[in-house]
């Protein structure tokens, strides 16, 4: 075998085989798009008119109050 079939096999081997967690985040990215899209009648792609550096901060402001919840109840 040369070193081409050898990295179309190699290719062909991880393109068949899947990761179930990550299958698992990508089906929970396409609901959240969905209900997104739902909610604010626009995409991700197509919103230009959002603070999104201010959005962040408000979710990563929430994701500490979330490990600090997390942290009291240990």
């Amino acid at each position: 075998m040369n070193s081409k079939q050898k990295f179309e096999e190699m290719n062909y081997s991880l393109e068949t085989k899947k990761d179930l967690i990550v299958e698992l985040v990508i089906n929970q990215f396409k609901e959240r798009s969905k209900k997104g899209q739902e909610k604010y009648s626009t995409t991700l792609s197509e919103n230009n008119t959002d603070d999104f550096l201010q959005h962040l901060k408000e979710e990563l402001m929430d994701a500490v109050l979330y490990i600090e919840k997390l942290q009291s109840i240990k």
